[in-house]
């Protein structure tokens, strides 16, 4: 059931309120450009550039072969970056793609410096572990330090529960003026049969902009490489328990990593 709760006005301060778009093509995703007010996103801006500069140990890379390097959004408590980690922001995601989920965030800062390779295409119907007992309606759960996100691993007796990703979230900054031909794109694709499959709709990495879609065995995505200059973003996801996943697409459809 998506949360009802009223979002503090804090929050919708915040917001740019522009149009949001809902797109059904290749698979439904909702777009959206001007997500914060100006002032607000100046403020995600300096403090991305503030981290990439001062704070380099907390990149490492995202995944094997993959062109990016990431810090977990855990790290970045107590700043604007913070608010992706809020219960408001994770319901108000929620509502946007119209599926419920558990209160659980994972996410990141990536950082493609330029001329990073194209990206494979991948759906995120992954699994991913947090620690102790669900977040109450207030709060969200956040991935802990003793457990492994992918695999669940622990110490014996340290409490864990499998979720699984539920809801994808791309949000673009501190990437300057972008232009058509400036690479860094994200490409969605309605299939990925051929040998050099091709996006059927592509997604330009403009400053506060995002992307948000649901993770499905089809909501396969990547990013397009070619960039001429570095291509920044906010990735994260939204969680639901592996059992509604597994009975919705079957066990098998999930991808383990």
């Amino acid at each position: 059931m998506l949360s009802e709760a009223p979002l503090p006005r804090w929050f919708i301060d915040l917001l740019a309120h522009r149009r949001w778009i809902r797109r059904t093509r290749p698979f439904p995703h909702v777009y959206v450009r001007d997500v914060f007010v100006a002032e607000f996103y100046q403020r995600l801006a300096v403090e991305f550039d503030r981290v990439r500069t001062d704070r380099p140990d907390l990149f490492g890379p995202v995944a094997a072969g993959y062109g990016a390097s990431g810090a977990s959004l855990t790290r970045m408590r107590n700043g604007p970056l913070e608010v992706f980690l809020s219960r408001a922001w994770h319901d108000l995601i929620e509502r946007v793609a119209g599926v419920p989920a558990s209160g659980d965030v994972e996410g990141s800062l990536h950082h493609h410096p330029p001329g990073s390779p194209r990206g494979w295409p991948h759906h995120d119907l992954t699994p991913a572990w947090f620690p102790g007992a669900a977040p109450g309606p207030d709060t969200v759960g956040l991935p802990g330090d003793d457990i492994d996100l992918k695999s669940g691993a622990r110490l014996a007796g340290v409490p864990a529960r499998e979720m699984v990703r539920a809801v994808a979230v791309l949000f673009y900054l501190g990437n300057g003026e972008w232009k058509p031909g400036d690479g860094g794109e994200t490409g969605l694709f309605a299939d990925i049969g051929a040998a050099e499959p091709t996006p059927t709709v592509i997604v330009p990495p403009v400053d506060n902009s995002m992307v948000v879609f649901e993770c499905t065995p089809r909501s396969w995505h990547t990013f397009l490489g070619a960039n001429t200059a570095a291509r920044n973003s906010v990735v994260m996801w939204l969680h639901r328990p592996k059992e509604q996943a597994a009975s919705r697409w079957g066990g098998d459809r999930i991808v383990h990593w």
